[in-house]
This record gives structure tokens, C-alpha cells and sequence, in this order.
């Protein structure tokens, strides 16, 4: 493709200019990323479900679940960005392993950032007043409207339930796709109908 006597492609071999570059990534964002769409609430539960099981694998992880006063979890959030960023999910809150509610993640980001990024979340609440909270709020701002210590879970991992002391834990694992910055932090929880 020609623009004014110009190509995308400069004349040194091997080295393409940054729009071509940048247009490779939008394609690859726009055509191959999973289309992403409102989830029923049996798929949901599914979904929940399947990382339930998945964490449980984890040493330490049922034990540390079992003494939560609720438990969120957000299965297969997506997260990409190409200095623009944004995140989104759905799951379900559950207390005394039975669902009670529905939630949404979504986070916007700017700065240095590039790639895409799938993982599982899971917000434990310790406390029964923080859960409480959580669940009387509007739209909740992890970071803003609770302290949440954050655990990154990755293979040989174990959950030391002795050595954690806060009253909100988020849990990130499963990560696949080439994205820094596991996090949640900034990111707001909304309830949802299903």
C-alpha cells in the first residue's frame, strides 16, 4: 500500500516502520482475541465452577476458601492494551459455597503497555463487615473503597493460610498471554443481573 509517495514499509531491509507495527498488533488484538459478549448465568457458574476446582489443586487453596466469609470469583478476565488498555470479567460472589450474587471487573489503563492477558481472579473476604460492605456498595473500586492484598499463584505455588492476616485477599492465577502487571488494583466490581 502506497500513501503519497510513501510506504508503510521502509526501503532497509528488515525494518518496518512503527505504523506497520502497530497495525500488526491492532489485527491480531481485533481478529484473533476471543469475542468477548455478556455471559449467561449458567455459563457463568460453569465458569466459576471450573476455577473453583483449579484453585482447590492449588496446596493450601481449599483450606484458605473454607474459611472465608464469601468468596468472589472472576474466571478468564481478559486484559490487553497497546498503551490504551482495558479489562473485563464476569463471575459470581459466593457465600457458604452457594452463589448469591453476580459481578463485572472492568479497568481502563494508559502508559507503556502492550500485549493480552487471560487469568482467573478471586476476591476472598475474611471479614464479615468487609464483606458487608462490599455487598451494600454501588460499584466497588478495588484500592479505593478496600484494601485488598493481592497473591499471584503460579505453578508450585501454595497458599500459606498461617501467614495471611488481611480481611480482603484477591488471588490472581491461571495467567496466559504475554501481559506484565497481574493486578486488579484500580479496577472496578459492579453488580450485575443475570
Amino acid at each position: 500500500m502506497v500513501m503519497k509517495g510513501k510506504s508503510l514499509v521502509s526501503t532497509r531491509k528488515g525494518n518496518p516502520t512503527p505504523v506497520l507495527v502497530i497495525w500488526l498488533i491492532v489485527m491480531f488484538v481485533f481478529f484473533f482475541v476471543p469475542v468477548s459478549y455478556a455471559a449467561t448465568a449458567k455459563e457463568i457458574e460453569s465458569n466459576v465452577d471450573s476455577a473453583l476446582k483449579l484453585f482447590n489443586d492449588v496446596k493450601g487453596g481449599k483450606e484458605f476458601l473454607q474459611k472465608a466469609k464469601g468468596v468472589l470469583v472472576l474466571p478468564g478476565v481478559f486484559k490487553a492494551g497497546l498503551i490504551v488498555g482495558g479489562e473485563y470479567g464476569e463471575g459470581a460472589l459466593r457465600i457458604g459455597g452457594k452463589t448469591v450474587d453476580y459481578y463485572s471487573i472492568a479497568a481502563g489503563s494508559f502508559g507503556l503497555q502492550i500485549g493480552a492477558q487471560k487469568k482467573n481472579v478471586i476476591i476472598v473476604f475474611m471479614d464479615e463487615e468487609a464483606l458487608k460492605n462490599f455487598r451494600a456498595s454501588a460499584g466497588w473500586k478495588v484500592g479505593a473503597d478496600g484494601s485488598v492484598a493481592a497473591i499471584n499463584i503460579g505453578a508450585g505455588t501454595s497458599v500459606d493460610t498461617t501467614q495471611i492476616k488481611e480481611t480482603i485477599v484477591s488471588v490472581i492465577f491461571g495467567q496466559k498471554g504475554l501481559m506484565a502487571n497481574a493486578t486488579i488494583e484500580g479496577a472496578k466490581l459492579t453488580k450485575i443481573v443475570r
